[in-house]
């Protein structure tokens, strides 16, 4: 019997395929709270209809007030030092496609 060596691969420093836990537990519940997903998918469709760029940071701040300041696991909707906002926006994009 012979064993061969593999070679280490690279350590996978994301979080569920994201950035990091933050943008994951933000995506996480605008993907499955329906309240939440319902406003991010008007918000979508109101983007496009205005011919206007989706962006997170604004959704963001209107999830913050309807909802509060964080996720129900405590991250903040709004600090985007956190955050992936490219990911966050291509998410977004996403929901309506």
């Amino acid at each position: 019997m012979t064993f061969e060596l593999v070679p280490a691969t690279k350590e996978d420093t994301t979080y569920n395929g994201w950035t990091n836990y933050e943008t994951w537990n933000v995506a996480l519940y605008i993907q499955n709270e329906y309240p939440i997903y319902r406003d991010a998918y008007r918000y979508v469709k109101q983007c496009r209809r205005l011919d206007e760029k989706v962006e997170y940071t604004i959704f963001a701040d209107v999830v913050a007030r309807l909802y509060g300041p964080e996720t129900p696991d405590g991250v903040s909707w709004t600090d985007i030092s956190q955050l992936d906002t490219s990911e966050l926006d291509e998410m977004l994009e996403e929901l309506v496609d």
